[in-house]
C-alpha cells in the first residue's frame, strides 16, 4: 500500500511539474467563416484600389491567408556634403527626426532607425507606399536629403502584411 501512495505521489508531482502550452485552436461558425473571407477579400481589394503591389497565399500550417505586400525600404547613405558646422548638424538631425516622425505618423513610414556602427550606411526607413516614386519623393523631402548630408537608394522589400517585429 505505502508503495502504492509513493508511486501515486511521484506521478502526481511529475505531471504538476510538466508544462502545459495550449495549442491555437480556431473553431469558425460559418457566418464567422465567411465574415473572415469578406474581411480578407475586402482588405485585398482595398489595397489594390490604392495601387499596392500585393499576392496572397495560404499558410500550410495555419490555414491563415497570408497577405505579402511590397514596401520600400530606403537606405540612408552618408551625401556628399558633410561639412556643416556641429551647430548645423544638429538642426539638420532635429529637422531629420521631426520629417521621420512626421512620415510615421502620417503612416508613409512603418519604421526608421539608425545602423549602430559609423560606416556610410547611416539608417534606413520602410515607406509604406504604393510605388517607388512615391517613396523616393518622400524620402526626397528629407531635410537631410535637400542639405546633401545624407542621400537615398531605394529598393522594394516584400513581407507579411501587418505581421510584427519579434
Amino acid at each position: 500500500m505505502k508503495l502504492y501512495i509513493a508511486l501515486f505521489c511521484l506521478i502526481s508531482t511529475c505531471i504538476s511539474c510538466v508544462q502545459h502550452t495550449p495549442q491555437r485552436e480556431y473553431i469558425f461558425t460559418e457566418k464567422e467563416s465567411s465574415e473572415k473571407k469578406i474581411s480578407m477579400a475586402s482588405q485585398i481589394a482595398e489595397l489594390k484600389a490604392d495601387g499596392f503591389q500585393i499576392f496572397d497565399y495560404v499558410d500550410e500550417k495555419t490555414g491563415d491567408t497570408v497577405i505579402m505586400q511590397q514596401y520600400f525600404m530606403a537606405f540612408l547613405k552618408s551625401g556628399p556634403h558633410r561639412d556643416q558646422s556641429e551647430e548645423e548638424a544638429t538642426l539638420l538631425q532635429e529637422a531629420h527626426m521631426a520629417h521621420l516622425e512626421r512620415m510615421y505618423e502620417e503612416g508613409y513610414a512603418d519604421i526608421s532607425g539608425p545602423f549602430g556602427d559609423d560606416g556610410d550606411l547611416r539608417g534606413i526607413t520602410v515607406y509604406n507606399v504604393p510605388t517607388l516614386k512615391m517613396a523616393d519623393s518622400l524620402a526626397n523631402l528629407d531635410p537631410m536629403m535637400k542639405s546633401g548630408r545624407l542621400v537615398v537608394e531605394i529598393k522594394p522589400w516584400w513581407a507579411g502584411k501587418g505581421y510584427p517585429l519579434r
